[in-house]
């Protein structure tokens, strides 16, 4: 099916997910919408985040995808199981997948958790690694400074090292922790700076990699995979300044064949 696959966000980090997509489905059209304009939704109650996910749900419905991917750990934790139900397409998220990369990582079932306020409050993280093995030891912390951080663009170089040193501190007191669950997919784009603070002894697991490969299966699973051997175009939409996140989509993606537009988050409401 030459229809494209649906990727949401609270901003840029679903970026990451979307060039690990092109990557493992170079055949496959996609359609991110990244919600700049109301990020972070980590500090957002459960009802808001419900509320900003539907909308940008009913936008790409419109677009006529025929998958919807959930590229952000907040709106995964707490809007997945609504949008499954409703929703007549295949829907994923990045807990599982990210919980399942960790199990196959930790050498001592001691998995520490990075992510928004509202994904670390909401336990999803815990639930599906205690669901997948049950005897697993979670740490998690919150950490509001790093979204902000690379929604301006912020993404190496000393600001950012002082910034994740100061937010990794508490976690870091763990001494058996082997794995490290990067929980918000904002944060991979602090990658190298938070395996530099971290040190060599911890795993980092970004869900991205993950996501992918279960996106891949759910294609074959429902058979709508696209054959078509021609260059997918893809479309990236942002609710807010376009030129921060041009910036950053420049830097993930070279040579792929993509146009940046944007949508403004009061016509969401109306769609």
């Amino acid at each position: 099916m030459k229809q494209p696959i649906g990727v949401i966000d609270s901003g840029v980090g679903g970026l990451t997910v979307v060039h690990e997509l092109m990557r493992q489905l170079p055949k496959e059209p996609l359609i991110y919408l990244g919600d700049t304009a109301r990020c972070p939704y980590g500090p957002r109650t459960a009802e808001e985040v419900k509320q900003f996910t539907w909308e940008m749900v009913r936008f790409l419905l419109k677009k006529n995808i025929k998958m919807l991917v959930i590229a952000c750990n907040t709106a995964t934790a707490f809007a997945i199981k609504d949008l499954q139900k409703e929703l007549d397409i295949p829907v994923i998220g990045v807990i599982k997948p990210g919980a399942r990369a960790a199990i196959k990582s930790t050498e001592n079932n001691y998995i520490g958790i990075i992510g928004t306020e509202g994904t670390v409050r909401s336990g999803a993280y815990s639930y599906a690694l205690r669901k997948i093995k049950s005897d697993i030891e979670v740490i998690s912390l919150a950490c509001p400074s790093f979204v902000p951080m690379v929604e301006k663009g912020v993404l190496d170089g000393p600001e950012a090292k002082q910034v994740v040193e100061t937010a990794l501190a508490p976690i870091l007191e763990h001494d058996q922790m082997d794995t490290l669950i990067l929980g918000c997919t904002h944060y991979p784009l602090l990658k190298d700076t938070i395996r530099e603070v971290v040190g060599k002894k911890i795993i980092v697991i970004s869900s991205s990699e993950e996501t992918a490969r279960e996106t891949s299966t759910t294609l074959d699973i429902h058979q709508i995979a696209n054959h078509d051997d021609h260059m997918p175009p893809h479309q990236f939409y942002a609710t807010g300044d376009l030129d921060i996140f041009i910036e950053i989509t420049e830097k993930i993606f070279k040579d792929s064949n993509f146009e940046v537009l944007t949508i403004k988050h009061a016509d969401l409401k109306n769609i």
